[in-house]
């Protein structure tokens, strides 16, 4: 390929990258624990968007249960989010020669 067809490829990756980012901000990716007693909805770049504890986990004895839950739950948007950033750079990236195992965005 020579340096002109890679600049162009450059390019448009570049816009694609654009429409990505943007789009990932919109995607919401929901994440449980507890059975889906406690939910967080949050987008793919990570903002919480939303908190929800099943009612019946309101006991003041129970307390650190659902901290760790919350906690999970977290843990578990994040990765979901996370997922769904490497699925959108794939497709980006793809017919882009790139080194191994390097990752984009910067």
């Amino acid at each position: 390929m020579d340096i002109t067809g890679l600049m162009k490829k450059a390019q448009a990756m570049q816009a694609k990258m654009q429409d990505v980012q943007a789009e990932l901000e919109r995607l919401e990716v929901e994440g449980q624990s507890g059975g889906g007693l406690v939910r967080v909805t949050a987008t793919a770049k990570g903002q919480v968007k939303n908190v929800a504890i099943d009612a019946s986990l309101m006991k003041e004895d129970e307390k650190e249960i659902l901290e760790d839950l919350l906690v999970t739950a977290l843990e578990d948007a994040r990765k979901k989010g996370e997922r769904a950033v490497e699925e959108k750079m794939k497709a980006v990236t793809a017919g882009l020669p790139l080194p191994p195992g390097m990752k984009l965005p910067f």
